[in-house]
């Protein structure tokens, strides 16, 4: 089954042409450096990533989640559409559901920048809400309009004067709904205004006041005397605008809406976006992720030098003030959290979680089973917040002769470097932020060579940043909170910038073994650890007349035989982005190739490849939750374990939290 998602048009930059001059050639093929993957042999029942069902606990449980019916659950599209959209809401209804939760999940700063989409920033809705929660108006605008479109509704953007924004059509017209500087304008019939109108009327208030345009102290003038009230009745009606002529944020105010709606700068345009990020947290025995309500100043920019004036915001202050009355219930915005693994070594279970498991003594890692041979241990560390660095202990055990490989992957397992090499016992501990910054996943290999060597104590731990405003917060009163997993699924992601120019930045096309034919085919080769259930993929592209198109292939017969999934024409304007879904995979199948094939003028501005596959080891295990919190200075802690994979309790707090932070676990 194919389903298409979004089509729309975009204006951007060009990063990936398909004519002319400059097509890319066929990346080379490059071996893994670190040799071939282990051949799984793990002397154990069940092991090696093989299933745990009957032969010992699941090795891994997948999409565990709490939610509070105190904030909503974005933590996928499909979420985000239960919690905000209802099948009996008018259009109106719908579009302004979508702008609410942009302005609740978002507020403006310097945007995120992961380098993978247009801009360089975080350009998927749900990513950000989760990740972030902040970003700039572009973003903002990307965001409502991948909502809306989801809502079934139609977008836009307009670009006008040092401001970005969205529109939606319903009720046939054009409706301005600005999740950036939080506010809409309402006409005199109560329809929602468009950008159209808006420069309209603004045009009318300068032509009969001629002085004032582009006269910035005047229009600050008018605004901070109440003047501005005298202005354009659209705005004067506007009741976002506080007595000051503030908006909600209390940065931008009318003052600067005259400035932006002047008509200097008014074309229709789109920014993009990618789709596919969900939130999906995994846990094995020994694992547990912790997310706070508070953070160390810590943020994916810092490389660059940019400010993220978030970390330090306070709900309910500054640029937070509005946000309590849009439900914000958390202290700040930017969370600073840890996933850590402490290997439980000597358990079974950590080779049935394992990728790849050679050569161990049944039930434990720590040592070979046959010191003539080398013991491999391999294993994932996906996480659904943005890494922003970690370390790797442990305790090694290396007589003469012997050594200990540590190798990384980010490229999903299609090339290893060697990142430490131990020849000597005692404690080793590995920096891993040079490898993983801005990563979502990355794998590691461990390698036991010489009879004896050995391992004990070992430990990842990793920092990540995360928003505060997307976690299950608690309020005052009894808190409904319901603990769910499942299904029992893993995703591998290809995502990479287009833009050569980025390298050590972001992961470029070549690092996930990206080839190009002499007919400008972008393929990629995608492998999963287990059964493939799903492809979702999509992109922003351009076809520039009707005689130019994208064709979505996949191939799950090692590129023998391609099927078009998806075949989308021009002429596209400014550009487009589509992305489709196909879940009518051969049973068994473990790797497919994806290609992006153009023909005639036609150019790629950003992608994303998601494989969903069926988790070898995965199922259900008891999940602690544990919850703390402060009332009127007194910590509190609450620790619930989920015996079931649909489980509800409550929390009372006889006053209003502090939130402080929350952790899941496996009870086992």
């Amino acid at each position: 089954m194919i389903e298409s998602r979004t089509r729309f048009a975009l204006a951007g930059a060009l990063l990936w042409s398909a004519c002319g001059n400059g097509v890319p050639q066929s990346a080379p093929s490059r071996a893994p450096r670190g040799g071939a993957a282990p051949t799984i042999s793990t002397n154990v029942p069940g092991g090696g990533g093989g299933g745990g069902g009957a032969s010992g606990a699941p090795g891994v449980v997948s999409f565990v989640k709490v939610v509070s019916d105190r904030v909503e659950d974005v933590s996928s599209l499909d979420a985000w559409q239960r919690s905000f959209l209802r099948s009996d809401m008018s259009d109106e209804e719908k579009a302004l559901a979508v702008w609410r939760s942009v302005v609740e999940f978002r507020s403006q700063d310097e945007p995120p920048r992961e380098y993978l989409e247009l801009a360089g920033h975080v350009h998927d809705p749900i990513r950000d809400f989760n990740v972030y929660g902040y970003a700039q108006c572009c973003c903002a605008s990307a965001f409502v309009e991948a909502l809306a479109r989801q809502a079934g509704l139609t977008a836009r953007a307009r670009s006008i004067n040092d401001h970005n924004v969205p529109e939606v059509f319903f009720a046939g017209a054009w409706h301005l709904l600005d999740g950036a500087y939080i506010n809409y304008f309402r006409k005199g019939d109560g329809s929602i205004a468009g950008v159209d109108d808006l420069l309209a009327a603004v045009a009318s208030f300068y032509s009969s006041n001629p002085g004032a345009l582009g006269d910035a102290a005047t229009l600050q003038q008018m605004r901070t005397s109440g003047a501005w009230r005298q202005g354009p009745d659209l705005l004067a009606r506007c009741p976002f605008y506080d007595a000051d002529g503030l908006l909600p944020a209390g940065v931008q105010g009318w003052d600067e809406t005259m400035h932006d709606y002047d008509g200097t700068v008014s074309y229709t345009t789109e920014y993009g976006y990618t789709l596919g990020y969900q939130v999906n947290v995994q846990l094995r025995k020994g694992e547990r992720l912790i997310r706070n309500w508070a953070n160390v100043g810590r943020h994916v920019n810092q490389p660059d030098g940019l400010v993220c004036a978030s970390v330090d915001d306070v709900v309910g202050q500054g640029e937070l003030r509005y946000s309590p009355a849009y439900g914000d219930l958390a202290p700040g915005r930017v969370g600073n959290g840890t996933l850590e693994y402490h290997v439980p070594l000597g358990d079974a279970e950590v080779l049935r979680a394992a990728l790849a498991a050679d050569n161990f003594a049944p039930g434990s890692p720590a040592h070979a089973l046959d010191g003539a041979r080398p013991a491999v241990l391999e294993w994932r560390m996906p996480s659904s917040y943005v890494y922003l660095g970690g370390a790797m202990t442990f305790t090694a055990t290396v007589p003469s002769g012997g050594a200990i490989t540590v190798e990384l992957s980010t490229n999903n397992g299609l090339d290893w470097q060697s990142i430490a090499a131990v020849t000597a016992s005692g404690a080793q501990r590995i920096d891993l932020a040079p490898y993983i910054y801005r990563r979502y996943d990355y794998r590691l290999r461990v390698t036991l060579s010489g009879a004896s060597t050995g391992i004990d104590a070992l430990d990842v731990v990793e920092d990540v940043q995360h928003s505060q405003r997307a976690l299950p917060a608690l309020g005052a009163g009894d808190n409904h909170l319901a603990v769910s997993a499942g299904p029992d699924e893993g995703t591998i992601t290809v995502q990479a910038a287009l833009d050569p120019s980025l390298a050590g930045k972001a992961p470029l096309i070549a690092d996930f073994h990206g080839s190009v034919d002499a007919g400008g085919a972008l393929t990629f080769p995608v492998s999963t650890p287990g059964d493939l259930e799903r492809l979702r993929f999509g992109a922003t592209y351009r076809a520039a007349g009707s005689d130019s198109s994208w064709d979505y292939r996949v191939s799950f017969d090692n590129g023998a035989t391609f099927r078009t999934v998806a075949h989308l024409t021009g002429p596209t304007g400014d550009g487009a982005v589509q992305y489709v879904t196909v879940s009518d995979v051969p049973p068994g199948t473990r790797s497919a190739l994806v290609q992006y094939a153009p023909t005639g003028s036609a150019h790629l501005l950003d992608f994303r490849i998601d494989a969903d596959y069926a988790e070898p080891a995965g199922g259900f295990q008891p999940i602690r939750v544990t919850y703390a919190w402060e009332e009127n200075g007194v910590p509190h802690t609450d620790v619930h374990v989920a015996a079931t994979a649909d489980d509800h309790y409550v929390i009372h707090c006889a006053t209003a939290p502090v939130m402080k932070s929350f952790t899941v676990e496996r009870a086992d």
